[in-house]
């Protein structure tokens, strides 16, 4: 089968320890983390982690059913790519060719965030190829340090239908936790 990139978004249980539950479960079955954000949502009790992978589809299918089985999560869905905003952020430094630099930050629409006698901050908010475009137009100059924080994304259209079901309703739904046994 083949491997992609793929974006998982999870809903979960606002509290501690939530975080290193879930990705030990992913670095268990064998997964490696290209990417991973953490947000608030509009519901206090409850918190946004995305995550991307590369997978195929069987160990794609098979992660989805163990993180649902979680206790502390409430949903897991895929992000489908056409119908997502993925963003990203870009943090880049330099100090030489001011004017140059102003010119593709432009084009790109990056930010310059910070502007000292020996360097250049920006900040470039997009898709990751955008990010990845960007990072290979600046490789020509010297870059002092970068950062980039990990995809975040929603789905386009409103409320998904992933957000109109209760937790409730979700969790009933969801396979018995590892260890019951299932009513014959």
């Amino acid at each position: 089968m083949e491997s992609k990139r793929r974006v998982i978004s999870l809903l979960v249980d606002n509290q501690s320890g939530v975080l290193a539950r879930v990705s030990n479960l992913f670095c268990r079955r064998g997964f490696n983390i290209d990417s991973l954000t953490v947000s608030a949502t509009n519901d206090p009790a409850v918190s946004r982690i995305t995550v991307t992978i590369t997978s195929d589809e069987k160990a794609l299918s098979q992660l989805i059913l163990q993180t649902e089985r979680l206790e502390v999560t409430r949903q897991v869905f895929v992000l489908d790519h056409e119908n997502s905003l993925e963003r990203e952020l870009k943090l880049a430094a330099d100090v030489h060719n001011r004017s140059e630099l102003r010119e593709i930050a432009s084009i790109y629409k990056a930010k310059i965030i910070d502007l000292s006698p020996d360097s250049m901050v920006l900040e470039l908010t997009g898709r990751p190829e955008k990010v990845d475009a960007f990072l290979k137009i600046l490789a020509d100059y010297k870059i002092l340090e970068q950062c980039r924080t990990g995809v975040t994304a929603l789905e386009r259209g409103g409320m998904h239908q992933h957000m109109q079901k209760p937790p409730q309703e979700v969790r009933a739904a969801q396979l018995p936790l590892p260890g019951t046994h299932c009513p014959q």
